[in-house]
């Protein structure tokens, strides 16, 4: 299968947000969505890819961007979304990004 060009964005709507995923060849989005707690944690509570984006690795681009914006901006994350909590088990190098549910 070709690559497709997949451009991840961010939405923040105050405590909250998510992390948006656009596929060059199709009008579905695939998410990672995120609540504020406190200043410097981000709830990571829900991860969606439709169907016909699956496969692609989507979602663990959609995490990557997440890691990356807390490296950069120094907030760490409790992986509440089942997706995103196998990716630390995964990713133990992101340990000091964890914080305690």
């Amino acid at each position: 299968m070709a690559e497709t060009a997949v451009t991840i964005s961010r939405e923040n709507q105050g405590q909250r947000g998510r992390y948006v995923a656009q596929v060059a060849d199709s009008e579905a989005e695939a998410e990672l969505t995120w609540q504020a707690r406190g200043a410097d944690v981000r709830v990571a509570d829900h991860t969606f890819t439709p169907p016909e984006l699956r496969g692609r690795g989507i979602a663990k681009e959609l995490v990557q961007a997440l890691i990356a914006d807390a490296r950069k901006e120094g907030f760490r994350i409790v992986p509440a979304c089942s997706y995103v909590a196998q990716a630390f088990r995964d990713h133990p190098e992101w340990s000091e990004l964890k914080a305690a549910n």
